[in-house]
């Protein structure tokens, strides 16, 4: 059986991520059919129309990657109400130029967590209206806002939360669900 690639976009950029230990919490939940590869967003340029004829080499290699996954995971931090830059700009990039998006009828998964009361909810809420756009089919439950306390993680980064753990576990069993839908 072949795997199935998941394209992981984190949109923070942070070392000691919340949202990083996150992503690698799902990948440790998920069946051994399941593959994460992190995609590489720190390192490219702002989104310019004028890339549209020719594309710099970072902004093609993260097309490129994203072309190459069966599905997509979203996993995003809250900044000021919304997602942050760095993914936005990713998204871009790997959408344009027109009739070339690299997300299109990938299904996706949006989670995230964060220190607000209210998780990433509005982030993902903003998120979500942009993958609609980009043809990127979500799954819409389980929604996993997940506020960051103390023990949420231990020191290797696993859940450190036996009810978070399996809310969480949930979450995959669906989101693989969900994938295999569109990879059968």
């Amino acid at each position: 059986m072949s795997k199935i690639r998941v394209a992981v976009l984190v949109g923070s950029l942070r070392k000691d991520s919340f949202n990083r230990h996150l992503a690698r919490a799902v990948e440790r939940l998920a069946p051994s059919d399941f593959s994460f590869d992190h995609l590489r967003i720190d390192n490219l340029p702002l989104y310019d129309q004028d890339f549209d004829g020719h594309y710099p080499a970072e902004c093609q290699r993260l097309k490129d990657e994203v072309s190459a996954a069966d599905a997509l995971l979203f996993v995003t931090p809250e900044y000021n109400r919304s997602i942050p830059g760095v993914l936005k700009n990713a998204i871009d990039i790997a959408s344009r130029p027109w009739g070339t998006n690299s997300f299109a009828g990938k299904p996706g998964g949006v989670i995230g967590v964060s220190v607000g009361a209210t998780g990433t909810a509005l982030s993902q809420q903003h998120l979500r209206n942009v993958l609609a756009y980009l043809d990127v089919p979500t799954l819409g439950q389980p929604e996993v806002f997940i506020q960051n306390k103390e023990g949420l993680f231990d020191d290797e980064g696993h859940i450190g939360n036996e009810g978070t753990q399996k809310f969480l576990q949930g979450f995959v069993d669906r989101y693989v669900a969900w994938v295999r839908r569109f990879t059968s």
